[in-house]
């Protein structure tokens, strides 16, 4: 059982539930892929506050995770364990390539000990999970996570756990993807990506239950705009609480309930065939 409900001896336990991590199969992480991971408390290189709300939390190593795989191809590598990653929702497999070399990657969902993933530029592998390889090399119809937005620069898409898009369609120098979001939006066909779907598939099931394991993730209580000084948010001031007949936003303005946020001239808007479907004001547009 992934997700574990215990018995309520508190109110946090009550409503709190625990991921089991069933998945994972080895504990220590390996110590050549590991760095140190100081906290910035949402502040840049000035010591300004950038991201509100940023701040504790408990300490952590980053581990190196492989989003290339670009020096790998033709390289058997075998999955050496599962493990946890404090970084980020989905789990990480640890690799043991022929050559000696030692990667982590992002662990497909179904991938198991003692099970062999390749890396190919030219499509001659198998389209199994863990396997990468261009887009134009992988059947139509398959899932597919850890896809590159630009060739060679390493995947941004679909890297959290559970998530894959689909790729439906490939013509001419892209390919067509369905988005976790809906979003259908083309992709250069040479980018890279892993067959499957990423692992960790419970962990959205997952109720924190209590403010402590808020703050042990590094979150802060934010203030409600409506309760600050009229020159420190768009919603505060006023001798009462009040909304001023506007929607919910940040300090900035910016909304919070589902407003437009991407730049309309970037270029990349023109392979953006059909956007998701946002909710502005609270109603699916």
């Amino acid at each position: 059982m992934p997700i574990r409900v215990y018995k309520p001896t508190s109110a946090g336990r009550r409503n709190a539930s625990v991921n089991m991590h069933a998945e994972v199969t080895k504990t220590s992480p390996e110590k050549s892929l590991l760095l140190p991971n100081p906290k910035k408390g949402g502040r840049n290189h000035s010591g300004k506050i950038t991201s509100r709300g940023i701040g504790g939390g408990v300490k952590k190593m980053y581990r190196l995770v492989d989003f290339k795989r670009k020096d790998r191809d033709g390289i058997e590598g075998t999955v050496i364990g599962v493990e946890y990653d404090p970084n980020r929702s989905c789990h990480i497999a640890l690799i043991g390539y022929a050559d000696g070399v030692k990667r982590y990657i992002p662990a497909p969902h179904g991938l198991k000990d003692g099970m062999v993933v390749l890396t190919s530029s030219t499509g001659a592998v198998e389209p199994t999970p863990g396997n990468a390889m261009p887009l134009r090399h992988i059947p139509t119809g398959l899932d597919v996570h850890c896809v590159e937005l630009i060739p060679g620069r390493g995947a941004q898409i679909c890297r959290s756990a559970g998530s894959f898009a689909k790729l439906t369609n490939k013509e001419g120098d892209y390919a067509t993807l369905v988005m976790p979001s809906g979003e259908i939006r083309r992709v250069p066909i040479e980018s890279k990506a892993t067959i499957g779907q990423v692992g960790n598939i419970d962990h959205r099931l997952r109720r924190l239950g209590k403010a402590g394991i808020t703050r042990l993730l590094g979150r802060r209580p934010i203030t409600r705009g409506v309760a600050k000084s009229h020159h420190a948010h768009p919603l505060g001031g006023g001798s009462g609480r009040s909304k001023g007949n506007r929607p919910p936003c940040g300090p900035t303005g910016v909304l919070a309930k589902g407003g437009p946020t991407r730049n309309r001239k970037k270029p990349s808007s023109k392979l953006i065939i059909r956007r998701r479907a946002s909710t502005r004001y609270g109603v699916l547009k």
